[in-house]
């Protein structure tokens, strides 16, 4: 096992271990595959409310950019697989049109 995907397993058995914790990172965000794994692995750094925030201003490339800068600027511990749920789940409830 890699130390990244460790460190996710860690990160993901505390947070399930504690739901007052997880319910805080999870934060109302809409429900939908890949929810759970977006309140971990975003709400571990800061708080989802910058995820509904944002949602009005972020394209799906924008998201991009910002999943991609949280993990190559911050050390972010996100795998390329979860980088893909992340992506695509806030492409689908969190993003906003594209512009012309």
């Amino acid at each position: 096992m890699t130390p990244r995907r460790l460190h996710w397993l860690a990160l993901v058995t505390v947070l399930a271990g504690h739901p007052a914790l997880a319910a805080d990172a999870a934060g109302g965000l809409q429900a939908g595959p890949g929810e759970d794994i977006v309140a971990v692995a975003c709400g571990a750094c800061h708080t989802v409310d910058y995820i509904r925030m944002n949602s009005r201003f972020l394209t799906p490339d924008v998201w991009k950019a910002e999943v991609t800068k949280m993990r190559t600027a911050f050390g972010a511990p996100i795998d390329e697989d979860a980088a893909a749920t992340i992506l695509a789940y806030l492409a689908a409830h969190y993003a906003a049109p594209a512009k012309p």
